[in-house]
């Protein structure tokens, strides 16, 4: 029976992973491979000619500097042989706050570029390079946000506007305003007001249409995200973490929806087209941008493919503008990271960009936890650490109980092997006396699993927190260790992590099948192995964890009266 007690602790063991992996896919934006759940109806599709009326993205002017104008205005006011004038040029134009580096451009008055000036893009040998850049315009890579008028021949994020307001956010100032004004087109001007605050990543956005003619007009407002796919997936040495990257849409009744960009290119995006409430954001790991418009207000909601470059936004009807009269409708833009707290902050659900899968329910409460460890410690790396210990301590009597029945079965294992040997013939006669043994011990060859099962949700979510945190990014631990979201550049913990895992295998019983007692050693070989290439915060919760186990499991065996024994393979 300690065969079949070990056999089920593979499986349950199998399972777990069978569910991490699963969640993994989940989290990437994929149908599950073995649970999947059945996908919600999506709602009506919304008329194509709809989003496709959204001018698509230009990069003709990616590579113009800040500050400078186009080609097209080499010659300001000279006429072509045509004699068509030229376009008016667009300029780029930087604005600074505490924390982001905006780049607008006039065309549009879109955002092309945010630098987060608290936030830095990598860690280095001896210390951290340059700020990270979220959204960003160049001829490699485009990553925008743009907003605009449909339904006529109206401004949108190409026309070129005029520029008003500060362009630095003073000491002691708490906001700055920037204002984009756009010449009249089809009888209307746009008028986009931005409003950057100290200490915030978001902006609110005010989007003024004036009716300028003789006959009333009825405008659409959209908001969109362009970026192209150059940075999704990976192969697993490049992201071993398979994290999510692509748009997403949030609404009332569908909630959280992530949209893969493979399922764009074949025209399968599954998603609520219609909605009152939400926002729709772009996703990568650590990271995200979002547009969010007011509750209540109708809008249509589209993710959509052109040349390289995909997009995700949202249209909105404005009510008919009478000559001379306006109309305005508020939004707001985020580009930032994916700091919960301030998530929440910011809008109804926009944290869950922050991905933590079926587990939310217990991976908040965790986060909660390791911030407030990190208030106490000052370091993420000692935080990980006392996290796993607080769970250990809370779940030290359950597990004690798996670990006094497995010293228990350890303990009547010699009686087990030699009754098998004797009865290695009689298969039902040697279940008899099986029980009979397990009876008259008093043991339970079941004891030893139902606490592991209990902990494995708790750690999953705990894998997913490390995982997801933006707090991680270039946050030391000690010596080597200057980065707990990237791989221990030397691989030492890796190495200690298997090492860990293969004592607490040495100190299990040896399973008496030779096929089981490989199968005991190559499993969590292979797993250790995987850590090679994750996070060096991961690798530093596992550690932990590993080495309180082999500590409370040695002390109960201690207590128990079964003194640990190191049970080496045997592979002959």
């Amino acid at each position: 029976m300690n065969d079949i007690r070990r056999t089920i602790l593979w499986v349950i063991f199998g399972f777990s992973m069978v569910l991490l992996w699963d969640q993994w896919q989940v989290h990437n934006g994929r149908q599950a491979t073995f649970f999947p759940s059945a996908k919600p109806p999506a709602t009506a599709q919304a008329p194509a000619a709809s989003a496709s009326s959204v001018p698509p993205a230009s990069t003709s002017a990616a590579a113009t500097p800040p500050g400078t104008a186009t080609p097209a205005a080499a010659s300001p006011g000279a006429v072509p042989a045509g004699g068509t004038a030229p376009a008016p040029a667009s300029q780029k134009i930087t604005v600074t706050t505490d924390l982001l580096l905006i780049t607008f451009d006039t065309a549009g008055g879109s955002v092309v570029r945010t630098e987060l000036l608290k936030v830095s893009a990598d860690s280095a040998a001896d210390k951290v390079t340059e700020n990270f850049v979220l959204l960003n315009e160049t001829p490699q890579d485009t990553y925008v946000a743009h907003s605009g008028l449909i339904g006529g021949d109206f401004p949108n994020h190409k026309s070129v506007m005029t520029v008003s307001g500060e362009r630095e956010l003073k000491p002691g100032a708490n906001e700055l305003v920037v204002r984009f004004e756009s010449p009249e087109k089809g009888g209307v001007k746009l008028v986009k007001t931005y409003t950057l605050r100290r200490g915030s990543y978001a902006m609110p956005v005010r989007h003024e249409v004036v009716n300028a003619g003789s006959a009333p007009v009825a405008p659409q407002l959209y908001v969109q995200l362009v970026r192209g796919a150059t940075t999704s997936g990976g192969s697993f040495l490049t992201n071993p973490t398979g994290t999510f990257t692509g748009p997403a849409v949030y609404t009332e009744a569908q909630k959280y929806q992530k949209v893969e960009f493979g399922d764009v290119d074949k025209n399968k995006a599954e998603f609520e087209k219609e909605s009152s409430k939400g926002w729709v954001a772009m996703v990568q790991h650590y990271f995200a941008s979002a547009w969010i418009l007011p509750d209540g207000v109708k809008r249509e909601n589209f993710v959509r493919k052109i040349d390289s470059l995909y997009s995700v936004g949202m249209i909105a009807p404005l009510p008919a503008v009478a000559p001379g009269q306006s109309q305005v409708l508020e939004a707001t833009l985020f580009t930032g990271p994916q700091q919960e707290k301030m998530l929440e902050s910011v809008a109804p659900g926009l944290d869950l960009v922050k991905d933590y899968g079926i587990f939310t329910i217990l991976a908040k409460p965790l986060y909660w936890l390791l911030d407030k460890l990190h208030g106490l410690l000052g370091n993420w790396g000692w935080s990980i650490m006392a996290l796993v210990l607080v769970i250990k301590l809370a779940f030290y009597w359950l597990q004690a109980k798996g670990y006094e029945s497995m010293a228990k079965m350890k303990a009547i294992n010699p009686r087990v092997m030699a009754m098998r040997e004797r009865y290695k013939d009689n298969p039902q006669q040697m279940q008899q006396e099986m029980m009979r043994i397990y009876r008259e011990e008093k043991v339970n060859p079941m004891g030893g699993c139902f606490p592991i099962m209990i902990q494995i949700p708790v750690f999953i979510a705990l894998y997913w927190v490390l995982l997801s945190s933006v707090e991680m990014r270039n946050a030391p631990w000690i010596g080597w260790i200057r980065d707990l979201a990237a791989p221990d550049p030397y691989f030492i913990l890796p190495i200690v992590m298997t090492l860990t895992t293969l004592l607490q295998t040495a100190l299990n019983p040896a399973p008496p099948d030779p096929m089981q007692a490989k199968l005991m050693w190559f499993m969590p070989l292979a797993f250790s192995i995987m850590f090679f290439f994750f996070p060096a915060g991961l690798v530093l919760y596992w550690i932990t964890n590993n080495v309180l186990s082999i500590a409370q499991q040695w002390l109960i065996n201690t207590r128990m009266g079964v003194p640990p024994q190191f049970n080496l393979p045997k592979f002959r």
